[in-house]
């Protein structure tokens, strides 16, 4: 089939972080052409957000020389509840007061041309999908594991999206029913016992009870300075609770992926996010678990991989969302 103009030109992608703002202009065949990226400031609110991503696409279109009708579309990946079909941010955690944000509308209305939204998670799945360790395999769940729990399931090649476009939010199952309470209202959701704020929690729990730890002096005191990324150098410079601390939360994310593999049966886990940065520290016990407690046939059959594209996971994964958007227009 013959490709439209549309199609052959190049999409400017947002990703739209609880931190960070990145934006990108990708090739149709995934080359990133030009990127920047700035602070999102949520806590400043929606208003200010929304004025940080117009003057980002504007510096990005400025610094390539080029204007929007030389873009094919524009495809914002954001964090949290969206509705895809009505182009709205329903609600996002990681985002403040963002409640039915008609944001895909407002960048369209600036910029006039064909603009798309998606659940950064959803976007970060297509990405490793199609352009990272993802690439060829046709059943596969994509995890990103940061500050929450996030994630993105693709079946026969397809990003799965359930029937209000909410499919994937994997982070919210609920692994413990006793557990602690989450910020979506449920309790002992995954998130809040195998992400980032969980593993920095536990870590400030156990040392408030006055158990030692070279945290200590890494943070210099400051326990309210103490991240997952701290845990994780503690714990490759041989410190003993932040490799438990490590290994309960490694554990627990085990736990979560046996549920993914035994319903949906994937070919492969990717993990991507700031904690898949511990990479076999963490993924190594989790893998050890999914071995002991997933069904004897779906095990063996599954790779458990770190994702390949990084923080760019999300805007390659909004670039390929357009380009699918608009083959299926064009068919």
């Amino acid at each position: 089939m013959r490709k439209t103009k549309e199609q052959e030109l190049p999409v400017l992608a947002v990703d739209l972080g609880g931190t960070k703002i990145i934006t990108a202009i990708i090739s149709n065949k995934g080359q990133m052409l030009a990127r920047e990226h700035c602070l999102t400031l949520a806590d400043e609110g929606p208003p200010s957000v929304i004025n940080r991503i117009l003057s980002a696409i504007d510096r990005l279109l400025g610094q390539r020389g080029i204007n929007s009708s030389q873009l094919g579309s524009i495809s914002i990946a954001a964090a949290g509840a969206i509705n895809v079909e009505k182009g709205l941010v329903t609600s996002s955690p990681n985002l403040p007061g963002w409640h039915d944000i008609p944001l895909r509308d407002i960048i369209k209305d600036k910029y006039g041309i064909t603009t798309f939204l998606i659940n950064d998670a959803n976007a970060a799945a297509l990405g490793e999908h199609h352009f990272g360790a993802g690439k060829g395999v046709d059943n596969l769940i994509y995890l990103t594991i940061s500050t929450g729990i996030g994630g993105g399931i693709i079946i026969n090649g397809k990003l799965y999206s359930g029937l209000c476009g909410s499919a994937g939010e994997i982070g919210h199952m609920t692994i413990d029913v006793n557990g602690p309470r989450c910020n979506c209202g449920n309790i002992g959701c995954w998130e809040m016992l195998a992400s980032g704020t969980a593993v920095a929690k536990e870590a400030i729990r156990r040392l408030s009870q006055g158990e030692s730890s070279s945290l200590t002096e890494i943070v210099g005191g400051r326990m309210e300075d103490i991240t997952a990324e701290k845990v994780s150098m503690a714990a490759q410079g041989g410190d003993s609770l932040a490799s438990e601390v490590i290994l309960t939360a490694a554990t627990y994310l085990g736990v979560g992926m046996v549920n993914l593999v035994n319903i949906f049966n994937p070919e492969m886990i990717i993990v991507g996010g700031g904690m898949a940065k511990m990479g076999n520290l963490l993924l190594n016990p989790a893998r050890q678990v999914v071995r002991e407690r997933a069904f004897p046939l779906s095990a063996p059959a599954v790779r458990i991989v770190p994702a390949q594209l990084g923080d760019d996971a999300g805007a390659f994964g909004a670039s390929a969302f357009a380009f699918q958007q608009q083959t299926g227009r064009a068919e």
